[in-house]
């Protein structure tokens, strides 16, 4: 007997197990053994055309490892298809549908997804049926603790994408030019004023812009609550605007007197390293440590989350209506989950996305793994994580943002 196939044995026997303890069974989307092993024959020697943004050669290099690991343990090979932005799978999606291309018809196979891009596809019916609670390592993740595993944007998952890793707002800067971290959004008003030209966000709607916004906007609504509904046009009026009072009192003490923003978050990093701004952020909460160890930022950068909490979500990867390799894609998402592949994927060395696993239930050999490390740059202590808005909030902000500040 090889090892890969008394790996695979092994593997088996603990889905046995877990088919009949996991909390998902009782869900009606659970799958019995054979039910799994059958969707594992059926995938083998089929190509999995996996959508992913390819903005980090981190990122990439993780998933080249992961395809190897398909390939050879399950006969899957992995082709990551390259992307900048999710909604433009999200378009390419939308057009095979109104082509008529249906059953196995599709280009993508798995897409790397969450927020409005998921709502839109759910909503247009552009996704397979459910599948993520029953793929055997769904059992792991940690659906109490990190309840954005099931709720997406405010929006319910139903099993239609699979978690893959967690993010949350994280700022990060340099103690030797600013010691002393702001701590809320009021805060970081009252260092703009004192530190004139030193701070800025990207702007939207790039995704860390947008971020920015929805961060601000929780903090300063009169009812946070209506932000979990879809947004109307009076629920803007009214919950957005402390948050238009606040950029307008904010921007004319930012970089270029918030007049430019930077396009991206990475030129924002840029700027700090380059000592022309204060600080940055991120959602990425191990990113100034990934940074610090690929020598792009000093040694001397720290961490740190607003005190009251941060805006935070799942990823997640999803498998559309017409995909070609249904059954390669549950394995790769099965794959994805695993407690190895969680773990190198949480490594600050390879990646440093945290995980979506409830690594205290884990096997003992699993939760090793997971060693906690202590690097520069790391976040030392977590805040609360604060729920996103409904997804609809995105575009209704971004619009309204640019018509108010895009000129």
């Amino acid at each position: 007997m090889n090892a890969s196939f008394s790996l695979r044995r092994r593997h088996a026997l603990s889905v046995a197990g877990a088919v009949a303890l996991a909390p998902w069974a009782t869900t009606g989307h659970a799958l019995s053994l054979a039910a799994w092993q059958d969707i594992e024959r059926a995938a083998q020697g089929q190509t999995v055309y996996f959508n992913a943004w390819a903005g980090s050669d981190s990122i990439n290099a993780y998933i080249q490892w992961a395809a190897a690991e398909l390939l050879r343990d399950h006969g899957v090979k992995l082709q990551h298809v390259k992307i900048s932005d999710a909604a433009e799978v999200v378009k390419r999606i939308r057009a095979e549908k109104q082509a008529g291309r249906k059953g196995t018809e599709g280009t993508v196979d798995l897409v790397w997804i969450n927020g409005e891009n998921f709502a839109a596809m759910k909503r247009e019916g552009l996704l397979s049926a459910p599948f993520a609670q029953g793929l055997p390592h769904f059992q792991w993740v940690d659906t109490v603790g990190k309840p954005t595993t099931l709720i997406d944007f405010s929006v319910p998952t139903e099993g239609l994408e699979s978690p893959w890793g967690m993010a949350q707002l994280t700022f990060f800067a340099d103690r030797q030019r600013l010691p002393k971290p702001p701590q809320s959004m009021a805060d970081l008003l009252a260092l703009s004023r004192a530190q004139h030209g030193r701070l800025t966000y990207p702007r939207p709607p790039n995704f860390h812009g947008t971020t920015f916004l929805k961060q601000a906007l929780l903090e300063l609504a009169t009812d946070p609550k209506a932000l979990a509904q879809a947004v109307t046009p009076a629920a803007l009026e009214v919950q957005a605007a402390p948050l238009w009072r606040f950029l307008d009192a904010l921007h004319p003490h930012l970089w270029r007197g918030g007049k430019q923003f930077p396009l991206n978050a990475a030129a924002m990093t840029q700027m700090m390293s380059d000592g022309e701004l204060l600080m940055s952020f991120t959602f990425n909460p191990n990113e100034a440590a990934n940074e610090i160890a690929a020598k792009r930022l000093a040694a001397s950068v720290y961490s740190w989350q607003f005190a009251k909490g941060t805006i935070g979500n799942t990823h997640f990867l999803a498998i559309p209506y017409n995909a070609h390799s249904k059954a390669g894609a549950q394995v790769v998402a099965n794959f994805l989950l695993s407690p190895a592949a969680q773990a190198r994927k949480a490594n600050i060395d390879v990646w440093g996305d945290p995980t979506v696993l409830d690594v205290p239930r884990l096997p003992a050999a699993d939760r090793a793994r997971f060693q906690a490390t202590s690097l520069p740059g790391q976040l030392t202590q977590t805040a609360p994580t604060l729920p996103e808005p409904h997804a609809s909030w995105v575009e209704a902000l971004e619009k309204e943002w640019v018509r108010r500040y895009g000129a």
